[in-house]
């Protein structure tokens, strides 16, 4: 049995506009597959073996409350030109600049027109083969409890784990990585962002979320009422959902 991240979830007030925004970001493309906007590659969403990590951007009445979100996107850029040029285009496309306490950094940190947060990254070799989105980076208190539990609730395989930050990849070495990375920050409100598993074709989906339970995962109601998916938190609170397998 094994789960693998699909898709960032990302909550938005208009979720048609933040997909598209998304979507041309990444040089993807956006799809409506119902009441939520997927960006992802083009040639369709190749559901349920997904080619890369996707955004999927859901509709909701509230608006982002949260000073930072406490998950976020990293992009790839393949040298200074490179990531001077997506900034200029970000910003082009309705991204604006944000302070989160970053200092002197050689990335560049925006939010897309609903305030959600990412970070357009200096050229890096580690970055060079994962597509547009470098790293899937969550704020976290203790990275190696972050680190048993994701490395157990996944398929995807431990690269790095200290007291600062705990990275998880896929066993392929393909797409982005997954860094649990230490702050100060606290959760207050539900998170605007987070990771949708997907059982692989075959595998038993209550079986799943049953294991994640016994790995320290707490069921959540979000009022989500009769859904074909299961929202769980981490033993920190992070959610996150176990989606249907097709």
């Amino acid at each position: 049995m094994a789960l693998r991240p699909v898709q960032v979830n990302m909550k938005a007030l208009d979720a048609s506009a933040v997909g598209r925004f998304w979507a041309a970001a990444l040089g993807w493309s956006a799809y409506s597959p119902g009441v939520t906007t997927y960006a992802g590659p083009p040639g369709g969403l190749v559901w349920p073996d997904p080619v890369a990590l996707g955004v999927d951007v859901v509709p909701v009445p509230e608006p982002k409350t949260a000073t930072k979100n406490r998950a976020h996107l990293d992009l790839a850029t393949s040298s200074a030109t490179h990531q001077a040029e997506l900034v200029a285009r970000l910003r082009a496309l309705g991204a604006t600049s944000v302070r989160v306490g970053q200092g002197d950094v050689p990335w560049t940190v925006l939010a897309d027109p609903e305030g959600n947060e990412f970070c357009v990254l200096e050229p890096r070799e580690i970055h060079r083969d994962t597509g547009p989105i470098a790293r899937v980076v969550v704020d976290c208190a203790d990275p190696r409890a972050m680190a048993r539990f994701w490395d157990s609730a996944m398929d995807w395989t431990l690269r790095e784990v200290t007291d600062d930050r705990a990275v998880l990849r896929s066993a392929e070495n393909a797409g982005p990585y997954l860094e649990f990375l230490r702050t100060p920050d606290v959760k207050t409100v539900p998170d605007r962002v987070h990771l949708d598993l997907l059982p692989y074709p075959g595998d038993d989906k209550p079986a799943e979320v049953a294991r994640l339970r016994a790995l320290g995962a707490t069921d959540l109601d979000l009022g989500q009422g009769d859904v074909p998916w299961t929202c769980l938190t981490d033993p920190e609170g992070h959610e996150f959902c176990v989606l249907a397998p097709s």
